[in-house]
């Protein structure tokens, strides 16, 4: 084998390595962002479901939270179905992407 073809050969043998080792990294950032905003959720926010029910916290429990859809339907939530905080003015900030 020539000198071009043992580098191809490496290239091609740590490309993939390099790739799986961006994934993982990539998957691991989102996966705190995810958490950070699930910890940040308070009492008396506006906030929108991953499923679009849009409502304002009323309880906050360890894995749950309540959130108040219509006045008097109160709904007991996994934390992780809270997609996003909606601004004052109505904006849904989507703070779970990094791209508000």
């Amino acid at each position: 084998m020539n000198q071009g073809s043992q580098t191809a050969s490496l290239i091609l043998l740590i490309l993939p390595l390099v790739l799986i080792g961006f994934m993982l990294w990539s998957a691991r950032r989102r996966q705190r962002t995810l958490a950070d905003f699930s910890a940040s959720l308070q009492v008396g926010e506006e906030v929108v479901t991953t499923s679009g029910i849009f409502g304002r916290i009323t309880e906050v429990e360890d894995d749950r939270v309540r959130l108040e859809a219509a006045p008097g339907v109160v709904l007991t939530l996994d934390r992780r179905a809270i997609g996003a905080k909606v601004a004052p003015g109505g904006d849904v900030t989507t703070d779970t992407d990094g791209r508000d």
